[in-house]
């Protein structure tokens, strides 16, 4: 061992980090929001790819402090953030809401961490990479030590999108999302399943809820969502678009770099548990054969194809980590438009797979310290 590694192995000691001396030279990681499902995707993720690893810390909010977490035979006790907690730490996965992102993303990156984030805090800040692993991996060098994972709904779309729009360039995308109530967490879940045991034990009167009333909005959604759609994910940016599609519009041009398509989002949420879905109507500057789309689609990383009358749904890509697209089809109401249906797994690669894609980049790359 060189003097230089020995100082970093007693420094890792004395840190309180390292947990697996072995892997001297891997970076030690935290999970910050690691018992939310998001957090324990990531760990799930983390491990299912071997990501190399020296140590791990967890980190959630009070009412998990102490909480014991498994991971590769190891038990892991969460604790709380303080100014004290990023010492020796080299990568912070970061799922937790905006403000708390805000507060200590910042802490994290100035104790020499590099910060892949989840929230919506750094997306459309400027020199902040957004990257979708497969999409625009380039713009993670010279990062400053935080980095920007898309929302969850632009995540389904870019795999798909982005390649048409290198090969093609699209002029104009009309976007319906249907979204499933995992996107906004396990109390929504948990008010989903609530709701469909409830409107179950009567379930003539749904026929007529809109005349009898007597189905109430939870303290999740402004509306019932069991048996449901609501046209709205998250609050209103103003008086007619919500946040969600605000975010779609401005994740697609600054990831594409090219505020020059035409994007259109409407944001349902559905009463599914995992899984988003798009159907996406495109323009392109030049008219576009199906043919043309499916053999760009074909050779595009993280995208499986559905051809012919087959079609994936959230069911058929929950758990699984490609973006899944079919019933790619002519748009007969412009020449050389096409209509294209995607599903993709919002937890994880709309959200904890991109992550340690993104950090599988870094390291491989060289790239994992900032500049």
């Amino acid at each position: 061992m060189t003097g230089s590694e020995g100082d970093e192995l007693a420094l890792a000691r004395a840190s309180g980090v390292l947990t697996d001396p072995e892997s001297l030279g891997s970076p030690v990681v935290a999970v910050v929001g690691a018992t939310g499902l998001v957090g324990q995707e990531m760990l799930r993720v983390l491990d299912e790819r071997d990501f190399p690893m020296a140590g791990l810390k967890l980190f959630a909010s009070e009412r998990s402090r102490g909480r014991p977490i498994e991971f590769r035979g190891k038990t892991y006790e969460v604790d709380v953030l303080s100014e004290e907690s990023f010492r020796g730490i080299d990568l912070v996965l970061m799922e937790v809401e905006s403000p708390i992102s805000r507060e200590w993303a910042p802490v994290a990156a100035e104790a020499g961490a590099t910060v892949i984030d989840n929230s919506s805090a750094w997306r459309m800040e400027e020199g902040i990479p957004l990257v979708v692993a497969e999409v625009n991996p380039e713009d993670l060098q010279g990062h400053r030590g935080i980095i920007a994972n898309p929302n969850c709904t632009t995540m389904t779309l870019m795999p798909v999108l982005a390649p048409l729009h290198r090969e093609f360039g699209v002029r104009r995308a009309v976007i319906t999302s249907l979204q499933s109530v995992s996107g906004t967490g396990q109390a929504a879940l948990r008010e989903l399943e609530k709701q469909a045991l409830r409107f179950l034990d009567r379930p003539s009167g749904l026929r007529r809820a809109g005349v009898d009333g007597g189905y109430e909005a939870g303290e999740i959604y402004p509306k019932p969502i069991a048996f449901n759609v609501i046209p709205q994910c998250d609050d209103f940016a103003d008086e007619v678009r919500t946040k969600e599609e605000v975010k779609l519009v401005a994740e697609t041009h600054k990831i594409l770099n090219d505020d020059s398509i035409g994007v259109i989002a409407t944001c349902v949420r559905v009463p599914v548990e995992v899984g988003h879905s798009l159907s996406v109507v495109v323009e392109f500057n030049r008219p576009v054969h199906v043919e043309e789309a499916l053999d760009v689609l074909a050779d595009s990383p993280g995208v499986d194809l559905f051809v012919g009358s087959e079609y994936p749904t959230p069911l058929d890509v929950a758990g699984t980590d490609d973006v899944c697209v079919g019933r790619i089809r002519p748009d007969t109401s412009s020449e050389g438009g096409l209509a294209i249906w995607v599903c993709g797994d919002n937890l994880r690669k709309g959200a904890a797979l991109n992550c340690v894609q993104i950090a599988e980049v870094l390291l491989d790359q060289g790239w994992l310290k900032p500049s």
